[in-house]
């Protein structure tokens, strides 16, 4: 049976030997766990083979077996990651704020570890990889629930980081993984404050509000991506044809991915036919409104539902709309959106700004795909996962994401007046 309070203790200690480490010996550990997880490839691949296998008898969506599925180069590309982290500057022991208060204190504030991370995931093999190296470089420890699909991979890859950690002399409960499938144990996760400082949910909407509503221990919510790119009239249509493609094609599982064009209304009809048949060839179904089918009849039969502009598809499937101007497109954004990414392909300055101001998700695109929402992609190393709220962390969630602060205060036996 597992015992959530003696996982927590164990944590909690193993990160006070974390928060002792020097930068050389966290780049040591985590060149340890690059090197285990290449030794150990081969049960990792057989354990995800085997979880594939009952994740496809059980019916999961194909976004789920694209997410649950690993291969050699998915895994050469985790590795790789690990060496993208190594190669960040250590965030710990930064010091900022050095200033003489007139009572005479120096002031200073230094950048120190959260202290132990609950993770929350699904069928992310990758994220298993990615938690580990961040946390154990910002000197956290991490207590891991990955899904029930993913379970042998996850075992199979939890060995090889304990090996690395072994090797390295560091405690093996630094990362834990909870493997027994009882979704009581998530309630109890969520409620182990007395050793958890803070709650990571990747997942969908029920597993976010499950987070939200029960947790004693602060929540870093996000990871659900209901993207918009808007396609103003001044663009270069030719340039922007390939970036809606991308977004939409590329990796059409993901959170980044596009889930809504709009349109802008002056651009004429056979352009606008020719974009959406191009996506088409692409084999994405589109859902129109209203006004798109009265400008291209052909589309009459792939209206859009009521809903259907609140979607996170994580398919071959996209939302089409026309707006009149920039606000409109702000507006239905601001209704629609759940906060992740958003892009404006457009020429004009006056449009783009507008839109880039008024527009406070957390990742805004100007003449790019909304793919890039990755922290590799923006040089973090890798990422816990994709934060849409508006406190402590942003965006991808890298290393600074993992910290916290204290201020030191140094007087000369300094009492206060």
């Amino acid at each position: 049976m597992t015992d959530l309070l003696t996982i927590g203790r164990n944590a909690k200690q193993a990160s006070q030997q974390l928060s002792q480490l020097s930068s050389s010996q966290k780049n040591t550990l985590l060149q340890a766990i690059a090197q285990q997880l290449k030794q150990h490839q081969d049960s990792i691949l057989a354990a995800n083979e085997q979880d594939m296998k009952a994740a496809k008898s059980q019916g999961l969506t194909h976004a789920m077996l694209d997410r649950l599925l690993l291969n050699h180069e998915r895994l050469q590309g985790i590795i790789n990651d690990i060496d993208n982290v190594i190669a960040l500057a250590d965030p710990i022991g930064n010091e900022t704020e050095n200033r003489l208060l007139a009572n005479g204190l120096e002031l200073k504030k230094r950048s120190i570890p959260l202290g132990v991370l609950g993770v929350i995931y699904e069928a992310r093999p990758n994220v298993t990889v990615d938690i580990s190296v961040l946390a154990l470089k910002a000197g956290n420890a991490a207590i891991l629930r990955g899904g029930r699909e993913t379970r042998l991979t996850n075992l199979a890859l939890l060995h090889a980081i304990e090996c690395a950690l072994t090797e390295q002399g560091v405690a093996k409960a630094a990362i834990q993984l909870i493997s027994d499938p009882n979704r009581a144990l998530v309630g109890e996760l969520l409620r182990l404050d007395q050793y958890v400082d803070m709650i990571i949910p990747r997942g969908g909407p029920k597993l976010q509000q499950l987070c939200l509503e029960q947790a004693t221990i602060p929540v870093i919510t996000g990871g659900i991506g209901i993207c918009h790119l808007y396609l103003d009239k001044h663009a270069d249509f030719d340039k922007s044809l390939a970036v809606i493609v991308n977004a939409k094609v590329q990796r059409p599982t993901v959170c980044n991915a596009l889930d809504t064009l709009l349109i802008h209304s002056d651009i004429d009809t056979n352009t606008m036919a020719s974009m959406l048949a191009e996506l088409e060839r692409q084999q994405v179904q589109l859902k129109v409104c209203e006004r798109v089918a009265q400008r291209l009849p052909a589309y009459a039969q792939h209206k859009a539902t009521a809903v259907d502009f609140d979607q996170e598809w994580l398919s071959l499937v996209l939302g089409v709309k026309l707006v009149d101007d920039v606000d409109a497109a702000i507006e239905h954004i601001s209704q629609h959106s759940s906060g992740h990414s958003e892009a404006i392909l457009s020429d004009d300055n006056d449009t783009i700004n507008r839109f880039v101001d008024s527009v406070q998700s957390a990742a805004v695109y100007v003449n790019a795909s909304t793919r890039f929402t990755d922290g590799a992609e923006f040089g973090l190393g890798a990422e816990v996962a994709v934060s849409t709220q508006k406190l402590h962390a942003r965006g991808p969630m890298g290393l600074e994401a993992l910290t916290s602060y204290k201020w030191i205060a140094n007087g000369n036996y300094t009492p206060r007046s």
